[in-house]
């Protein structure tokens, strides 16, 4: 396989939008923390506590998240470094451990999202057990 300049390069606009949303998750998070944190607070509650702690262990996520995406993002470059200074073999090699960063990313977006719907389904549980009478 023969690997150019540009094929590295092809990956910035994805890997750049993919550290875009993750920033938008990581703030969205924090404020959402920051919120339940006041409220616990101004008045414990083991429920908000539960909430928080699932949102540590969500922003824990996102940050292996980032570190993968600019790894991955630095790895790139570095390919296309490698591949400017002469040195297609190493270019290859990094360019590989890049889409492997990548992957793993994208993995951990995965889990995180997946920790995200469990949350909600947790939020919403007690929803059950209310006798509420049903809209026709």
């Amino acid at each position: 396989m023969e690997l150019t300049l540009t094929t590295p390069a092809l990956l910035f606009p994805a890997i750049s939008l993919q550290l875009l949303a993750y920033t938008n998750r990581f703030l969205s998070l924090a404020a959402l923390m920051r919120d339940l944190y006041a409220r616990y607070r101004s008045e414990p509650d083991p429920r908000v506590r539960g909430q928080i702690n699932n949102l540590r262990y969500r922003i824990g996520i996102i940050r292996s998240m980032q570190t993968c995406g600019v790894a991955s993002f630095f790895g790139c470059v570095l390919s296309m470094f490698m591949l400017f200074a002469g040195l297609p073999e190493i270019g290859k090699w990094v360019f590989g451990g890049s889409l492997l960063l990548l992957l793993a990313s994208l993995a951990l977006s995965l889990r995180e999202i997946q920790v995200s719907i469990e949350a909600l389904e947790l939020q919403v549980a007690d929803l059950d057990t209310y006798d509420a009478p049903v809209a026709p």
